[in-house]
């Protein structure tokens, strides 16, 4: 079933005048840039989940919140949908721009407002990179904690739509661990404030309530970040396997030890020898799969905790173990892992990124079941993911210029996402539901469930107008995803009209 945008089964959107819309903005704010020839809006067409392309109305770049305000207010009068989009590394299709809707790119908000070592928080502008927050703060020994695989482009603002993860998230949280407050408009140029500078507020936790949600409730303008000490000590093991199975079986192990690593990454042989073709990290290629283990801390502490992991690790039937002698070595081991992605893209014209999550106890038997997929449907799968907290990326390698090999690798990946629901899991970790997704939503969630969803989107977007189509399906979705997959002889939502 298609993912792109479809009005028989999202919801019609109203048609827009796109030179009265276009003539509104531009009398408002004489300086504000707005896209509007093809030419200019085709490098928007896709974030990065680039197999997905929809052209939008106008491309809209601010630089003040004023004019952000009032690129709300009239879209807002005028019925125009509104996508946020932030440095559109997203790998969901969550700011997948409409035909029918204004592009709203929030990327020249990229100014860190202040560094408080004292308070030990970053306050921020939504476009700022990820990464150029732990580099500000690195003269105060301070980090910002989440560090997505695309943290050196991804901008915080998209991290916070997403609640983006990152290597460490396992023992430093996700991005919503990490926030103390963030500043927004509404769909009608309403300025909120969610969260505050103290550590906690009265009332509904609408901080966590906001994060993740996609773009949906709101625009962010401002985001204050909580900082972290920087470590005293930090020591990776490499551990190799001779079979995915052991591997995920040791990842359950250390974790039952009682040990939480600041990371425990893990790569099976595919991804292992296309990161050290790429990179040279010092990986073993003979490996069926490999585990990353960082432990940081005090360094005492962590040459307590790297003598135990090794014990657990040698128990588990790892057949080599390698501690990283120093930092450069330390480095490459995670270079060869944060850049395991693009290694993967160099084997094949494309590939597809799952990011479903699962129990720990799950892992030997989902790696496996994923490789039976894998030959079923004819495609070949590299496994590098978070194996710390059970956040699966699977990477599904395919050639979109081979007839049916894109809607093959759709479908293999919506068998991994309901496979992944089965066992006990989710269907998104860190990525986000986006378009991507937003069918499995039907498989995830029931009928009451999704119209809870859709409650909370209308207190804040009554008109529906920030983000439609994304993150929860109507129910109209749902009933025609449901004639599409039978799940135990029956359908979901059998009340609903088929069409």
């Amino acid at each position: 079933m298609n993912i792109l945008y479809d009005e028989q089964v999202d919801g019609v959107l109203p048609d827009v005048d796109k030179a009265a819309l276009l003539q509104a903005l531009q009398r408002q704010w004489p300086d504000l840039e707005v896209l509007h020839q093809l030419e200019e809006l085709k490098p928007y067409e896709c974030d990065g989940l680039s197999a997905y392309r929809t052209t939008p109305l106008l491309v809209v770049l601010p630089r003040h919140i004023d004019e952000v305000q009032g690129v709300l207010r009239i879209c807002h009068e005028r019925r125009v949908p509104v996508v946020a989009r932030g440095a559109g590394t997203g790998l969901s299709g969550g700011a997948l721009p409409l035909e029918k809707g204004v592009l709203l790119v929030m990327a020249r908000f990229n100014n860190i407002l202040q560094i408080d070592p004292e308070a030990r928080t970053a306050r921020v502008q939504p476009g700022v990179r990820n990464l150029a927050i732990s580099q500000a703060a690195a003269p105060f020994g301070l980090y910002y904690a989440p560090d997505p695989s695309s943290q050196i482009a991804c901008s915080i603002g998209g991290n916070v739509a997403e609640n983006a993860g990152g290597v460490h998230c396992l023992k430093y949280g996700l991005t919503v661990h990490n926030l103390l407050k963030v500043e927004i408009l509404t769909v009608e140029g309403e300025h909120l404030t969610l969260g505050s500078d103290a550590l906690d507020t009265p009332g509904f936790d609408l901080l966590a309530l906001f994060t993740g949600s996609e773009g949906l409730l709101g625009v962010i303008t401002e985001v204050t970040v909580k900082l972290l000490p920087k470590p005293q000590t930090a020591k990776v093991l490499l551990a190799a396997f001779d079979s995915v199975e052991k591997a995920g079986r040791a990842v359950a192990d250390i974790i039952a030890a009682g040990i939480i690593p600041g990371g425990l990454e893990m790569m099976d042989n595919l991804a292992i020898r296309a990161a050290e073709d790429f990179i040279h990290a010092g990986y073993p290629v003979d490996a069926e799969a490999i585990l990353l283990c960082e432990l940081d801390g005090v360094e005492a502490d962590v040459h307590d905790d790297c003598a135990r992991v090794r014990q657990v690790l040698e128990h588990a039937g790892a057949t080599e173990l390698r501690q990283a002698r120093d930092e450069a070595e330390r480095a490459r081991f995670w270079a060869g892992r944060k850049n395991a992605f693009p290694a993967v893209g160099r084997l094949s014209p494309d590939y597809y990124c799952m990011d479903g999550t699962i129990p720990r106890r799950e892992l030997p038997g989902v790696l496996h079941a994923i490789a039976q997929l894998s030959a079923e449907y004819g495609l070949r799968v590299a496994n590098v993911f978070h194996a710390g907290d059970g956040n699966m990326h699977p990477l599904i390698l395919f050639d979109a210029n081979q007839p049916g090999e894109l809607e093959r690798a759709e479908a293999l990946g919506g068998k991994i996402l309901e496979l992944c629901v089965k066992v006990g899991g989710s269907i998104t970790g860190e990525h986000g539901v986006g378009r991507e997704k937003i069918n499995q939503m039907c498989a995830q969630f029931n009928r009451d469930e999704l119209t809870l969803f859709h409650a909370v989107k209308a207190a804040f977007d009554p008109g529906g107008l920030l983000n439609p189509g994304k993150n929860i399906p109507t129910l109209h979705r749902c009933a025609e995803f449901g004639a599409l997959h039978v799940h135990h002889g029956q359908l979901p939502f059998p009340e609903l009209e088929r069409f």
